[in-house]
């Protein structure tokens, strides 16, 4: 079963509602957001993402928890598990991954969020390995990573197959969080 909402001190990551599609379609369109990120194109692409998003948790019992700030209920971005959605040398396997608006970065609430969702993962759906991945230059989200206690091998470094050849973005770097850690 699928729980109502996961929380931490300061945050409650929780199923999406209408009323955040139109916050979440400003962090989309955000270039500073989406500066390591395939656009994600105009409002109806926006939408669709956020339903792809819940359509996820009815599927699989899992997905990407809207996440609202508990002092104040505003909707600040998503944090949470995906199946991998594409062939790969590491798939299948599940993703943590995130997206903030920027006025919230570097207070910890990425990796506060998601160190709620892999023990969910590890512990609600017996995970055995949760990756998390991104561009090389993307420091942010790598230290994220680190911080969570993940690993990168560089011989799992991989071209995206869902980014065009020639893209800069097509490069990507994997880390790795297996139960066994703390």
């Amino acid at each position: 079963m699928v729980p109502a909402l996961l929380q931490t001190s300061r945050l409650q990551l929780r199923r999406w509602r209408e009323a955040d599609l139109e916050a979440f379609a400003r962090i989309s369109a955000d270039p500073v957001a989406m500066h390591h990120l395939l656009p994600i194109g105009d409002r109806t692409a926006s939408d669709a993402f956020a339903r792809r998003a819940e359509a996820h948790f009815e599927q699989h019992g899992f997905g990407f928890w809207a996440v609202e700030l508990l002092s104040t209920q505003e909707f600040i971005g998503f944090v949470g598990l995906v199946n991998v959605g594409y062939d790969a040398h590491f798939t299948p396997a599940v993703e943590v991954g995130w997206r903030l608006h920027p006025d919230y970065w570097g207070y910890g609430y990425a990796t506060e969020a998601a160190k709620r969702a892999l023990r969910d993962g590890f512990e609600r759906l017996d995970l055995k390995e949760i990756v998390a991945l991104t561009v090389p230059a993307n420091s942010r989200s790598r230290r994220v990573m680190e911080r969570l206690g993940m690993t990168r091998d560089e011989d799992d470094d991989f071209d995206h197959p869902r980014v065009p050849d020639g893209h800069p973005l097509k490069r990507h770097v994997l880390y790795r969080l297996p139960r066994s850690s703390p």
